[in-house]
């Protein structure tokens, strides 16, 4: 019995909970581990983005045989450029756009209000309960759109308490990106032949998915951006930039992201004119359309395989726990946590199948 495989895996399950335990009846001497952890934990963070996004082009110039310093710097200066760009030429009108539409949210909350009841008058086909709840929907809708708009405001505050940890991400990205490669040779110089072929291969697995994740949530989040923006210019919706941008950034929210970002355009499009809340919905499944069918399967590949109802799971388990930073971080910890169960799995079955 006490060779059996049950009995092993049964006594390492109870030493792990001894284990935590342990931790949690004397947590207090590694609080300041965890505090310096959680000091460096937003910068690095920060700075692995950036080094999977500038990877490609610091790999690019080492083709032309351009020292890595120089290449480095040369990504710092075109990083600057970006930052310039944007501060000088986009902020100032996203700011102007953001700062009427939150005075105008009064009046477009009406109009709307007036549209749905003029709509509940002209039909007598919905249950009582179906349109109990769209009325106490529509009587807060104000409320709703202006908690949204304090989340986003809280959001923006959150990352200015962290200016001073946004100093570090230079230093950490320049040194992930000069040093980053001879991470791994380094660990596994201390390891066996086979163990070490066995680590670079799962940390190649682990590489290649937060890679893909990166690089693809930004492309698709871009290109959706840009479509959306190219749309709302040509039908002539107010605040297009803002709610571009807007549809831009939740878009990195996988699979419901799209659906956030149609409501303020929506909303916005109906107090223009209501027959915009169409042209916006064609707008949003057009673009949605092209990143689900071109754009997500040749940039991320097979890479991140995840089925949409383990999506949808995720999300709302992790929105639930950790707020908007779970909504950001959880596919790629869970497409991460896959790789390695992933890897270990497929060894034991060559081991012991």
């Amino acid at each position: 019995m006490y060779q059996s495989k049950w009995f092993k895996a049964l006594v390492v399950a109870i030493l792990i909970a001894l284990l935590f335990l342990l931790f949690g009846e004397v947590g207090f001497v590694f609080d300041p581990v965890i505090d310096y952890i959680t000091a460096v934990a937003f910068p690095f963070a920060v700075a692995g983005v950036l080094y999977y996004i500038t990877r490609p082009v610091v790999k690019l110039l080492d083709r032309f045989k351009i020292p890595r310093i120089i290449s480095i710097l040369l990504i710092f200066v075109l990083m600057g450029f970006i930052i310039f760009l944007i501060s000088r030429y986009i902020a100032p009108i996203v700011q102007d756009q953001f700062t009427r539409l939150y005075n105008n949210l009064p009046q477009i909350t009406g109009s709307v209000q007036d549209l749905f009841n003029y709509w509940k008058d002209n039909q007598q086909f919905l249950p009582e309960q179906v349109n109990s709840t769209l009325e106490g929907f529509i009587e807060n809708i104000e409320n709703y759109a202006v908690n949204a708009i304090s989340l986003i405001l809280d959001f923006i505050s959150q990352l200015a308490n962290y200016i001073f940890a946004l100093f570090l991400v230079p230093f950490f990205l320049f040194f992930l990106l000069k040093d980053g490669e001879k991470l791994l040779p380094f660990v596994t110089k201390f390891l066996s032949k086979e163990k070490a072929k066995s680590v670079s291969k799962l940390m190649s697995s682990i590489d290649n998915t937060l890679s893909a994740f990166i690089l693809g949530q930004l492309t698709v989040s871009i290109c959706v951006g840009v479509m959306l923006y190219i749309g709302y210019i040509i039908i002539g919706l107010n605040y297009s930039l803002t709610l571009a941008v807007f549809a831009m950034a939740t878009n990195v929210i996988p699979f419901i992201g799209p659906f956030i970002a149609a409501i303020p355009a929506i909303l916005v499009g109906v107090f223009q004119d209501p027959i915009f809340a169409v042209y916006i919905t064609i707008l949003m499944i057009i673009a949605q359309q092209i990143e689900g069918n071109l754009i997500s399967p040749n940039i991320m590949g097979k890479v991140l395989n995840i089925h949409p109802l383990t999506i949808i799971t995720l999300i709302l388990a992790a929105g639930n726990i950790a707020g908007f930073l779970g909504l950001l971080i959880v596919i790629p910890v869970y497409a991460v946590a896959k790789a390695i169960i992933s890897h270990f799995y497929h060894e034991w079955r060559e081991k012991y199948a």
